[in-house]
């Protein structure tokens, strides 16, 4: 989480919003993480098998529901 976020969109301190919400961001981003690491030992293991993958890979966070393509 970056220290900008700290601020509201008039460039003003808003410690509120960002205490409130930066444990919602860090999920996030690790969710990001995550499913990023997910897709890329998914086409490693595609490409060793000698196959090519042809569609997105579409996979879907079973505890928010946010999909990742």
């Amino acid at each position: 989480m970056d220290r900008n976020s700290f601020y509201n969109s008039e460039g003003y301190p808003d410690p509120t919003a960002y205490y409130g919400t930066k444990e919602i961001i860090k999920e996030e981003t690790e969710a990001e993480k995550r499913a990023g690491e997910l897709i890329r030992v998914l086409k490693f293991i595609i490409r060793s098998c000698g196959f090519e993958l042809i569609e997105r890979i579409a996979i879907k966070d079973k505890k928010t529901g946010r999909e990742f393509r």
